[in-house]
């Protein structure tokens, strides 16, 4: 049950030295720095941190902003805490999830991501329906038999990573998975 402290600025002249005081006086065992922007998708040292993290420990965090950007980055991370059993301690707003007013604000972070999962679903059958009404089919193209096959008699091969076969043969990671679950069942 630790707590571990994630800091980041988004460029290399802003200074850390206010989150990092405050993670410290947060009690954190360990923090990770980063100098990025939270636009990038790619952060390495936020990847470190994620996988250093156990159950049972606390992510304390100086202000929401420093874990992403968009909601999206948010609620997802969020998600991810909560089912690996990782706290969240949010010390510019005073959440802390493992008491029962940072508990809701999990809640309130999984109610978003739903309500944002359901209307792009909502957006996706009305975009599909207009084009069904223009004479178009929606969904994606049918995939080419001879790539699902070539993939397969690579990966049987035992030659090539799952990578290398994806990028040979253009069947995605998880339609080879899929086959190879049918093709085994």
């Amino acid at each position: 049950m630790d707590k571990i402290g994630y800091a980041r600025v988004s460029t290399s002249d802003q200074s850390m030295d206010l989150q990092i005081d405050s993670l410290k006086s947060s009690g954190c065992d360990r923090i990770f720095e980063e100098k990025v922007s939270g636009k990038k998708s790619d952060r390495p040292e936020l990847a470190r941190c994620l996988e250093y993290l156990r159950s049972g420990d606390t992510l304390v965090i100086w202000k929401l902003d420093r874990l992403g950007r968009t909601t999206k980055q948010l609620i997802e991370l969020s998600h991810d805490l909560k089912e690996r059993g990782i706290s969240l301690q949010i010390i510019t707003l005073g959440v802390d999830t493992s008491t029962p007013a940072g508990k809701l604000f999990f809640a309130i972070m999984a109610g978003l991501a739903e309500m944002e999962a359901e209307t792009i679903r909502e957006r996706t059958q009305a975009g599909l329906q207009a084009a069904r009404a223009r004479g178009r089919k929606g969904g994606r193209p049918p995939l080419d038999k001879s790539k699902v096959e070539m993939a397969l008699l690579l990966y049987d091969s035992r030659k090539y990573t799952i990578k290398e076969i994806t990028e040979q043969t253009g069947v995605s990671k998880a339609k080879l998975y899929q086959v190879l679950k049918n093709k085994n069942a």
